[in-house]
């Protein structure tokens, strides 16, 4: 099957703004269609795919190409010079290694490849130790290494000095914690075979070596895993006492003139730049967002968050496979229609010989004039969460939460052979640390029709963004007409992007949530607005977005929740905005504050079913419930698990926010003891947080009215909200 991939460079546009399309087809040609998704979810028991084609003038037939997306992050400094005249010199820096083992890797690279010019410290791929390699320009290469392995997560001290008279080479491997018997540091004197290093016009890099230039994108190899901070570069050898003056003061009395290049890592953490503190100013730029706001070498414990502390972390966390912006050209753009109505679109893409794919955005309606009364918010922040997630290949535990095995299929095999797309907030880089960062400047083979995703040890259509083309399948249905709003819109525009909304819609998954998200659609309801909840375990991670770059996302797990990996101490707080992550209960907002209920459960291998409470047959909610009798079962079917509460449950608490005025309508019950309490309410392990021990595994599902008339309901008629669809259905589980 030819492979095609793409991806849009906005998640949505309102009439008359323009959407770039980034296309990489192994075809000679593929055809575009814009179409309008009404429903994506191929399983046979459900609506089945509905898509409307729709003439733009993006249609048509484009010629094929094969874009690559480069992955691996690091610091570039172009070329100066200050760093490109240089004969003797000192290279030095603290580090932190994650994978000392893993083959060459640059630390501070003054490196031409095609011609193999220049000097590069590096970790060499011989025995993970520390070594200058040089290259005179000519196909030379000498590498000179300490022969003392790095020994992974343990800070060094470390520096390489080239004398160009003498050919002197110097090397320090100095760890920071010493241990008996173990044999971990060197400093080394050798004179160098070679002329000397060949000068070139390369860019200066950190975390990786410079290779080429693709069309406008600096490619590098060599990537280090791993932490560096205060690299500084000097324009001759450096005495111990200068080098370790140059440690916290290379700009002090005789080395500033001598310290051409000192970057202080702890200045500018929100922004992808790397301050140069010399008078040279050679700031870097940071490629494929490594990770900052993380602990440096002389962090102490003292202080949690890196703005009251800022010289403690001045490290940034280099990974091989970190990725932000594939930065593909652009193949083909659309011009969005004033006759459009708001909705889900995609461009479908269809290869010469086979293979498809779709590039979904969200059409809005112009800004300040809503054309309905109901507004759908697609959680493209939870897409992005999850996107491209490999949990279903890397997660060992995947078959005992599921009770079952894990079944792969080909779209789980191409997300897992296309790694440099980049993977999910829920998986580790290759070193074994979290993926704090996400975005969707990439292909995202998961935010997709048709696409499988990981549910518990299996696969379905029915979870994420398919999921929430039910909900517009069933809206279209009904003949509701309705407005689409994303995630992003509402955190950069705020209240007045749902404002003028008697009624927002949320996804079935509404799981990542920024401040300014949380804030308005609070204000919303305060207002009069009215919210149905449709999904479960939502408003359960902060997040935040950057304030400089589009389309990213950071998530910092920190003490408690449901987590794939935990954040490291001293790095709970977020890097793009310095706000504290962690869960939104964890910041004094839990879920039940705004939707009345929060996730307290989770289970993946059967649904079960809603039973009416007490509170069903007051008559303050009764219109809740016409055609639905007194001892019904609601909800006992389903496309997954077979039930309308599964997965993940969500369930009303006083204590945890739940208004006193909030009426419990339903409960579930009769899980089973798959399904286990969330272990963010478990003071102590115990053996009964099960489904058939456990009240806390339970989904309620709640209605409560807030100022002005606004409310958090189920789905159904009520008199405030206007026409709304009267089937009561899921809206504290995903099923």
């Amino acid at each position: 099957m030819t492979r095609i991939a793409g991806y849009a460079d906005r998640v949505s546009v309102t009439p008359g703004e323009t959407i770039n399309f980034m296309v990489s087809c192994e075809a000679p040609s593929y055809k575009c269609d814009i179409v309008r998704l009404v429903c994506g979810d191929e399983n046979p028991d459900g609506p089945g795919v509905k898509e409307k084609v729709v003439r733009t003038g993006a249609s048509g037939t484009y010629k094929g190409r094969r874009q690559v997306c480069y992955d691996g992050s690091f610091m570039e400094v172009p070329a100066h010079p200050a760093i490109q005249g240089l004969d003797s010199f000192t290279f030095q820096a603290f580090i932190w290694p994650t994978t000392p083992d893993r083959g060459t890797q640059a630390l501070i690279s003054n490196w031409r490849d095609r011609d193999k010019a220049g000097a590069a410290l590096i970790i060499t791929k011989k025995d993970g130790s520390l070594a200058l390699c040089l290259g005179d320009g000519k196909g030379e290469i000498e590498v000179i290494a300490t022969n003392r392995p790095l020994i992974a997560h343990q800070w060094y001290f470390v520096a390489a000095s080239y004398d160009a008279e003498s050919k002197q080479v110097t090397l320090v491997q100095q760890p920071l914690n010493e241990y008996p018997n173990v044999d971990h540091g060197r400093t080394l004197k050798k004179k160098s075979a070679l002329s000397g290093p060949g000068k070139h016009d390369a860019p200066l890099t950190m975390g990786g070596h410079f290779k080429r230039v693709d069309k406008g994108r600096t490619v590098c190899g060599g990537f280090y895993n791993g932490r560096i901070d205060s690299p500084r570069v000097a324009n001759r050898v450096l005495s111990p006492a200068e080098m370790e003056l140059a440690k916290t003061r290379p700009t002090h009395g005789s080395l500033a003139t001598v310290v051409i290049g000192a970057w202080d890592f702890s200045q500018g953490i929100t922004t992808t730049t790397a301050t140069d503190l010399t008078a040279n100013a050679l700031h870097g730029s940071l490629v494929n967002m490594p990770t900052r706001a993380v602990t440096g070498w002389c962090w102490d414990g003292s202080e949690m968050n890196w703005q009251s502390a800022p010289e403690q972390y001045g490290a940034i966390h280099f990974h091989e496979d970190d990725v932000y912006d594939a930065r593909w050209e652009v193949d083909f753009s659309l011009t969005c229609p004033k006759r459009l109505k708001s909705g889900v679109y995609a461009a479908r893409l269809r290869g010469e010989g086979g293979g498809e794919e779709y590039i979904p955005f969200a059409v809005r309606a112009p800004r300040g004039a809503p054309t309905a009364k109901i507004c759908f918010l697609l959680p493209t922040a939870s897409y992005m969460a999850y996107a491209n997630t490999n949990m279903s290949t890397n997660m060992g535990a995947a078959q005992i939460l599921a009770g079952r095995l894990t079944v792969l299929n080909e779209k789980n095999l191409q997300r897992s052979e296309h790694r440099e797309y980049g993977t999910s907030l829920y998986d580790s880089h290759i070193d074994g640390s979290g993926i704090c960062y996400s975005s969707r400047l990439r292909p995202i083979l998961n935010f997709r029709p048709k696409a499988l995703e990981w549910i518990g040890g299996t696969e379905s259509t029915l979870w994420q963004f398919n999921a929430d083309t039910h909900l517009t399948e069933w809206l279209e249905a009904r003949g509701f007409e309705y407005d689409v709003v994303t995630d992003e819109d509402l955190h950069y525009e705020g209240l007045s992007a749902i404002q003028d909304y008697t009624v927002v819609l949320s996804g079935s998954h509404p799981e990542y949530h920024s401040k300014a998200m949380w804030d308005a659609m609070q204000a919303y309801q305060q207002r009069g607005g009215r919210l149905m909840y449709m999904g479960a375990n939502g408003w359960y991670w902060r997040i935040a977005y950057h304030t400089e770059v589009p389309g990213c996302i950071e998530v910092r797990r920190a003490e408690d929740g449901i987590r794939t990996w935990i954040a490291r101490p001293g790095e709970y707080y977020h890097s793009f905005t310095g706000e504290y992550g962690g869960l939104w209960r964890r910041n004094g907002r839990p879920p039940q504050v705004i939707v009345g209920t929060g996730f307290s459960a989770q289970g993946f291998d059967i649904s079960s079913y809603y039973v009416r409470q007490p509170d069903s047959f007051k008559p303050e909610v009764a219109w809740i419930f016409d055609g639905i009798g007194e001892d019904e079962k609601i909800g006992d079917f389903g496309l997954i698990g077979g039930g309308a509460a599964g997965l993940e449950l969500d369930r009303a608490d006083p204590l945890l926010g739940t208004p006193p005025n909030t009426y419990v309508l339903a409960s579930s019950e009769g899980h089973t003891d798959l399904y286990l309490v969330v272990c963010e309410e478990l003071d102590v392990n115990r053996p009964n947080a099960d489904g058939t021990q456990d009240p806390l595994v339970r989904a309620d599902i709640v209605f409560y009215e807030t100022a002005n008339g606004g409310a958090c309901s189920p789905p159904a008629r009520s008199p405030g909200a206007g026409a709304l669809p009267t089937t009561t259905t899921t809206t504290t589980s995903r099923a």
